[in-house]
């Protein structure tokens, strides 16, 4: 029985049965989400103001997102193995020292190393090495019912803190502006208070109950019953991810300010805004869901997004830009809770840390190679061929994901 009408309001949103141990995943969620919109937006100019050329910016993007892959999958690999609690906690010590690398390091070399074997996420949706545990504790959590409206609360604490964290990106330049605070130290100052996130991440995970754990007799090897839909699954994603690489946040700022020179205090507005509407989306795709079932609604939302990202890149002004940009903005993270919930329901309990590490990786590891593209496209036009490329190959890749999986149904429904 919960102390107070507020925490027994609070909790009647949640659905029913929800562990504290979710709840608590809910929170790392959103602190996390709040370091990671500060940093994605902050990212692009920060580099670009010690001196880096968008080709070098797009190679340290590209070594965020290899190293999370790398990490994502050994994870998964070996998720059944250990203890998910210290698999959290080495993450989030991960987190910390890769927020003091950012923060003091100043040249190409070592901060590329820093990038690779970090933690730092350069878009706006989570792509690092927490995912895979986090799901699966969520995944056991509640009734299967239940599980795309749980997922979607997860990704509405990281939205919404995200949306935050990009809003608050702006507070360096409009300093700097008013006060004279040099620029350069105020974003330093983003990335500490990352590494202080990652402190406060790691004292809630120390508070996780032995219930996390997943215990089997014989850990065998991991999916060995669903490795073929799995891989199917991660073949698609990784297409993509790898249309969506051409379009990470840290990138959208870059093409943004060198099309129409927009300052970081506009684009960190743009970005909160755009933040705000894909949280409640998310929200309203669990009950899409259930209406129209997991792959359709992945489907229908995403593929009307990308048209809205191809039309953004050939618009003639910021805000016609901006207006197409926050129209996919609206859907495109629709999916996402449905995405999450649908790989774990297609699989036995015990494989889903595995598929969830397995699916999630594309989204680092065939990211990790476009940004670099982008990087390169941007260096030669301002004109937004990384946003037509990003749209045309996410929409063939949710007509070949319809076409696959329509007819796959979720373990509890088959």
């Amino acid at each position: 029985m919960y102390g107070s009408p507020m925490d027994r309001g609070r909790h009647r949103l949640l659905p029913p049965g929800v562990t504290g141990d979710a709840r608590r995943l809910l929170a790392t969620r959103g602190l996390r989400g709040l370091a990671d919109g500060l940093v994605s937006v902050l990212l692009a100019g920060y580099l670009a103001r010690l001196g880096f050329t968008p080709l070098a910016i797009g190679a340290i993007v590209t070594g965020t997102l290899l190293g999370s892959a790398a990490l994502t999958i050994a994870v998964g690999l070996l998720g059944h193995r250990l203890e998910r609690r210290h698999v959290l906690l080495g993450a989030a010590a991960l987190m910390l020292a890769t927020g003091a690398g950012f923060a003091g390091l100043t040249a190409f070399w070592p901060l590329l190393a820093v990038a690779v074997l970090g933690t730092l996420n350069p878009s706006a949706g989570d792509v690092s090495v927490f995912l895979p545990t986090e799901q699966a504790v969520l995944a056991q959590a509640v009734r299967a019912r239940d599980r795309t409206t749980m997922f979607a609360w997860y990704n509405l604490s990281g939205t919404l803190a995200g949306a935050l964290g990009a809003l608050a990106s702006g507070m360096p330049e409009l300093l700097a502006r008013r006060y004279g605070v040099d620029i350069t130290a105020a974003e330093r100052a983003g990335f500490v208070f990352y590494a202080g996130v990652a402190l406060v991440t790691a004292a809630i995970y120390r508070g996780l109950s032995p219930a996390v754990e997943h215990r089997v007799a014989s850990p065998g090897r991991p999916l060995a019953r669903s490795r073929r839909l799995v891989l199917g699954l991660a073949a698609l994603f990784s297409l993509d991810s790898f249309g969506g690489g051409f379009v990470v946040q840290s990138l959208l700022v870059l093409w943004l300010y060198h099309r129409f020179q927009l300052s970081v205090a506009t684009m960190a507005a743009v970005f909160f805004v755009a933040g705000l509407v894909g949280a409640v989306s998310q929200f309203v795709s669990a009950r899409v869901a259930a209406r129209i079932g997991l792959v359709r609604t992945m489907v229908y939302t995403h593929l009307p997004a990308n048209v809205f990202l191809a039309l953004a890149g050939v618009m003639p002004n910021a805000p016609l830009a901006v207006l197409f940009l926050l129209l996919r903005a609206s859907l495109s993270q629709m999916d996402v809770p449905a995405r999450q919930s649908y790989v774990v329901a297609v699989v036995p309990p015990e494989e889903r840390a595995a598929a969830a590490s397995l699916t999630n990786v594309p989204r680092s590891l065939a990211t990790a190679v476009s940004p670099l593209l982008a990087g390169i496209m941007l260096e030669h036009s301002s004109f937004g061929w990384p946003l037509v490329c990003g749209g045309v190959l996410k929409a063939i890749y949710d007509l070949l994901l319809l076409a696959r999986f329509a007819a796959v149904e979720p373990l509890e429904e088959a």
